[in-house]
């Protein structure tokens, strides 16, 4: 296998048949040792996240699939922590997608003039390019246009891909006693230039709560899959 990237919480490699494979790592995000899914640096390790992630990750991806929404997922391997995945282009240099069902995070702390902390949204969907130096900067459907990072038809399917992926998510967390306040996604597209969903579906790319109280990710892959 040869390496071809080297990311934050996954190593990728290509592979003879023209996939890729992502190997999960224990690295997480956030600051000052504190988890933080709108970071945009490592900011701590914990054992075994990359085990948990890879399982909660098969689990939404093949539900995801089932439904008839596209992702690059083809199979997983639990023993080495890794996931084949199908080839695939990012948009520009790498782009994330964030639907929110609550006033949290980021959110909060650009618009806190305007809702309160915790308020219900309609699944605000909003794109942020992937570069650390200028701390993951927002960027609207016109300017993605405009740039020739995506075409109108391409925004308009993955902002709909991922209201239905992030309904179907929260939906099954509900049925745990659990409140979905907000997700990260990324996506590319295929050499036909369909959108898909890529990367990972986990505990780690969410904020989840119960009772009120936030729940790390650790403890909510424990809770997920008790």
């Amino acid at each position: 296998m040869e390496l071809v990237y080297s990311g934050k919480t996954k190593d990728v490699f290509a592979l003879e048949n023209g996939n890729y494979l992502l190997k999960f790592k224990d690295d997480c995000t956030g600051k000052d040792g504190v988890f933080d899914p709108g970071e945009n640096s490592v900011g701590l390790t914990i054992e075994g996240v990359g085990d948990v992630n890879l399982r909660m990750s098969i689990y939404f991806f093949e539900k995801i699939n089932a439904a008839g929404i596209k992702t690059h997922y083809v199979s997983a391997d639990l023993a080495n922590t890794t996931m084949e995945v199908l080839p695939g282009k990012v948009f520009g240099h790498g782009l994330e997608v964030i639907c929110r069902h609550k006033a949290v995070g980021s959110f909060i702390r650009r618009y806190g003039d305007y809702i309160e902390a915790g308020a219900d949204l309609p699944a605000y969907v909003e794109t942020t390019f992937k570069n650390d130096a200028l701390g993951d900067p927002l960027v609207t459907k016109d300017a993605l246009v405009c740039l020739g990072v995506m075409t109108e038809e391409q925004y308009d399917d993955m902002k709909a891909m991922t209201q239905k992926i992030t309904q179907i998510i929260a939906d099954d967390l509900a049925e745990k006693g659990l409140v979905l306040y907000d997700i990260k996604f990324e996506y590319g597209y295929d050499k036909d230039g369909k959108v898909m969903l890529i990367d990972e579906v986990a505990s780690g790319n969410m904020r989840v709560y119960k009772d009120g109280e936030y729940i790390d990710p650790m403890t909510l892959s424990k809770l997920f899959f008790a």
